[in-house]
């Protein structure tokens, strides 16, 4: 693939000073006067956004063809076929003072364009997209951005501390707001540029650590974009960070960490026990919430593990059970939510044995290295030998000092409701990563704040797909963006999210993802794998509110 350069803007020192970039961009009353110019891949000089300087702009003539994504799976290593001739445009910004360099990429169809503009968010420790969320956006016809905030890729935080071993605020501030609304408003301002004209409709589309971006939009920035798609979202970062690490705390006192063959007899025990409670059998729990399966049924069964046959015990069992609950202080107080009923144990409660036979906890990377390097400031620090007490003291102190940076927990959308935003979030209910009660903790806040369900539904939806694990990584296909774009351009609420399920069995179902408070019913007849045989009806139980009271 041969591209065409065109460097507009380069130097070592910033060239544009900073302008008072503060709303969204739209085009100039001339462009509207004589209409649209001809598509040209040449930016002119970019305004810069209030508090940073343009370093500068570059423009690449991409030919049609498949696009490689960088990487290793499942994030990358795998082709975008069929990618669109397009303009890239790189515009690099920096916070005078603060030592950072944050790129800004835009992909804009040479033909094809549908007049949207698309914001890309990241996932983990990236900021932004890697490409495959860009190429997909090119292909639908839009106009697409993301940036990398001046950090690195999904698993690089060599960052997020100075030299002096203190964190890099300004890069922190970066990741967690500041470079999202920035790419907002140069993106748009590309697009009017090189089309002649402004975006009709702007959208915002991630998960995990997109998702959580996308709220951030919304709660910090609420004129940014008509409309945010939030998926499996990163809230209440500080609560869901830490606490994913419980599962690690509770193998580490308890001396038991049992294999993944083990946690996934678990894991099958409460779907034959809950999956019936939809009112068929398909290898699928529609309401974890109402699964009351007991760990410790299953104590003194034998099963066959990798050729051996081994017997689930009480401890086992226990562990089970304390996972799921979730961690508690030293008091038995809930501090946050656990693994859902059904979700793979094996990315937080993960272990290793060593040539010794010496059995220890592995952490997953994503929130030990949160403890470990920004908590408690330690790269170095192990997190697989927790105790209850140091849990209890390190979810607290990660609260007291980073909620107000990169919690993400502001339950007050009024402005956002206000400037006619709309918000879909689903999450699976399976999310091995982050835990869906707490998305469903952040939807109650919010009712509780602005006037309740109804009020809320108004701009504001979420959806529980059964099933689904993280970002639907191991099955699950839903419609989102399709059904948010409806909503804002032209007034189609979503009472459902069309959705392609994977059942326990590997069987690939189609499904309805029902509105929350709402659940999936089978309606007692008809094929099991079509929507249409099931219908959504008001849970049969009172809506959630067990977790963290206090925090409410």
């Amino acid at each position: 693939m041969k591209r065409r350069f065109l460097t507009i803007v380069a130097a070592s020192v910033p060239l544009v000073a900073a302008a008072a970039v503060s709303t969204p961009v739209s085009a100039s009353a001339d462009l509207a006067a004589t209409g649209p110019l001809p598509f040209t891949c040449a930016p002119s000089a970019l305004p810069a956004p209030a508090g940073t300087a343009v370093e500068s702009v570059t423009a690449a003539d991409v030919p049609a063809s498949t696009f490689q994504v960088p990487g290793a799976p499942p994030l990358g290593g795998f082709p975008v076929p069929d990618v669109p001739a397009h303009c890239e445009v790189t515009v690099t910004l920096a916070h005078p003072g603060s030592n950072d360099h944050a790129k800004v990429n835009v992909w804009l169809p040479r033909t094809g364009w549908n007049g949207r503009f698309q914001a890309v968010g990241g996932v983990a420790y990236a900021a932004g997209d890697n490409g495959a969320g860009l190429a997909a956006a090119v292909k639908q016809g839009y106009a697409a951005a993301t940036t990398d905030a001046g950090v690195g890729g999904a698993l690089d935080t060599s960052w997020a501390l100075d030299a002096s071993g203190h964190v890099n605020t300004a890069l922190l501030d970066n990741f967690a707001s500041r470079s999202a609304h920035e790419m907002a408003l140069v993106g748009k301002q590309v697009v009017a540029d090189v089309y002649g004209k402004a975006a009709s409709y702007s959208y915002w589309n991630g998960c995990s650590t997109g998702g959580r971006q996308g709220y951030m939009e919304a709660q910090r920035y609420p004129k940014d974009f008509n409309g945010i798609n939030a998926a499996a979202p990163g809230i209440n970062w500080n609560q869901f960070e830490v606490a994913t690490l419980w599962p690690q705390v509770v193998m580490n006192e308890a001396h038991t960490y049992p294999t993944g063959c083990e946690f996934d007899a678990f894991n099958q025990a409460a779907l034959k026990a809950c999956d019936k409670l939809d009112g068929v059998v398909d290898g699928l729990i529609s309401d974890p919430q109402r699964c009351d399966f007991d760990p410790r049924r299953l104590v003194g069964t034998r099963i066959e593990c990798d050729g051996k046959q081994v017997t689930i015990t009480e401890a086992d069992a226990d562990v089970v059970r304390k996972i799921w609950d979730g961690p508690r202080d030293v008091n038995g107080k809930r501090l946050w939510y656990g693994l859902p009923i059904g979700a793979d144990f094996r990315y937080l409660a993960d272990s290793k044995t060593d040539a010794n036979g010496v059995t220890t906890g592995s952490p997953f990377f994503v929130p030990a290295v949160w403890v470990a390097t920004f908590v408690e400031k330690q790269p170095a620090f192990n997190t697989a030998n927790l105790t209850y007490a140091q849990f209890d003291e390190i979810f607290r102190k990660a609260r007291a000092e980073y909620d107000p940076v990169i919690g993400t927990r502001d339950a007050d959308l009024s402005a956002f409701r206000n400037a006619g935003g709309k918000l879909i979030t689903w999450h699976g209910d399976a999310d091995q990563l982050i835990p869906t009660a707490g998305t469903v903790d952040y939807r109650e806040r919010v009712d509780e704040k602005m006037g309740g369900t109804r009020k809320v539904d108004d701009f504001y939806r979420l959806f529980l797909a059964p099933g689904v694990s993280h970002c639907g990584l191991g099955g699950g296909k839903v419609d989102d963006l399709a059904s948010l774009t409806a909503w804002v351009e032209q007034g189609k609420a979503p009472a459902v999210l069309h959705a392609t399920l994977t059942t326990a069995t590997g069987r690939t179902v189609a499904r309805d993802v029902c509105r929350y408070p709402m659940v999936s019913r089978y309606t007692g007849h008809g094929d099991p794998s079509v929507a249409s045989s099931f219908r959504c009806v008001q849970a049969s139980r009172d809506r959630p509110s067990s977790g963290p009271n206090t925090d409410r």
